[in-house]
């Protein structure tokens, strides 16, 4: 047996009794649990109980061809999903902490400025406002705009919070969805894991909630600068309820598969409402990742569907239709139009 092995397997969140049952699988080649359970000198119901503990984690499986025996399975995509489940039990755990932390201080009296807002700043910025993501339960909500730390990367935490059942409901800016790179690997592949995704001419700041619990506040022009986090208050149900504005006001993006059956399709859904926040033609159609020629057959098709003759009066359609709907915004033109 090889202790270290053993080691880096409870660490990822085996029990040590299921860290070797899968060491002995590596060293045996198919076995039954019997057989297991004598090299072990362990119960077979406890070498049992460790076999499915490892099928649940993908770590074992039955061998080809005897299904009496198991055999360890390769551990790549096991080990990377137990690493995704410490790495979010250990982000809960410093939360709590701190939570209990903040408790005691408000009970004592002190620091009373300090138990709402909290001031981050340097490179432990991004990764904080990372495991306060990791630890949302319920939904998380943001509006979205440039700077951004890494244009390019996948957003593997909202994927994850996706994938386990929390809600996520953005409102970007028009900025956002001009940077091509940060649509295609971070706006739309949230999108079609289930993200809500509406848009903005613009929106009034960088914000972050998660659950009614925590807001981060970024500054809208330089990801360096610190980021304010700020805990239950009043400032907090401001910020929830300028969200809640912002979201109303925005026009819905439509990232999922298209429906069979619907009368307009996400992709096309997508267009309208990036031609009604104001992208240009050449941005909507870099947004979309087709040409401008492309780009203007969806517009023609569409408005042959739906006897248009001209822009306004598609626009006029998609809202009575409830494609899109008309942004709400003080002092805009409360006319309908798809920018040219």
């Amino acid at each position: 047996m090889v202790p270290d092995s053993i080691g880096h397997l409870v660490t990822l969140g085996l029990k040590e009794d299921e860290a070797e049952t899968y060491l002995h699988l590596l060293s045996s080649g198919p076995a039954t649990p019997g057989t297991l359970a004598t090299k072990a000198a362990r119960d077979v119901g406890d070498v049992l109980r460790c076999l499915a503990v490892l099928a649940e984690h993908g770590l074992a499986g039955p061998a080809d061809g005897d299904e009496t025996s198991f055999v360890a399975l390769r551990p790549e995509l096991a080990l990377a999903a137990l690493v995704r489940r410490r790495e979010a039990e250990l982000a809960r755990a410093r939360i709590a902490v701190t939570h209990a932390f903040d408790q005691r201080r408000r009970g004592t009296g002190t620091d009373r400025a300090g138990q709402f807002i909290e001031v981050i700043g340097g490179p432990a910025a991004a990764e904080r406002v990372r495991q306060l993501e990791r630890s949302a339960r319920t939904e998380v909500r943001g509006l979205d705009s440039p700077p951004y730390y890494a244009d390019a990367d996948a957003n593997e935490v909202e994927l994850d919070n996706l994938a386990r059942g929390v809600r996520y409901r953005a409102v970007y800016g028009r900025a956002a969805l001009e940077r091509p790179e940060y649509l295609a690997e971070n706006v739309v592949p949230c999108g079609k894991a289930g993200e809500q995704a509406r848009i903005l001419p613009d929106v009034p700041v960088k914000l972050l909630l998660v659950d009614d619990e925590y807001a981060v506040v970024s500054p809208a022009s330089d990801v360096d600068r610190p980021v304010l986090l700020i805990r239950p208050c009043g400032l907090l149900d401001a910020l929830i309820g300028l969200f809640d504005m912002c979201w109303r006001a925005a026009l819905p993006l439509g990232f999922a598969a298209d429906v069979p059956g619907s009368s307009v399709r996400p992709s096309e859904r997508r267009l309208l409402g990036l031609l009604a926040a104001g992208l240009t033609d050449d941005q909507a159609a870099r947004a979309m990742g087709v040409s401008r020629r492309t780009l203007f057959r969806y517009l023609e098709n569409l408005m042959e569907r739906t006897g248009s003759a001209n822009r306004f009066q598609l626009a006029l359609h998609a809202i009575r239709n409830a494609w899109i709907h008309a942004p709400v915004q003080p002092g805009a033109d409360p006319a309908p139009s798809l920018r040219a």
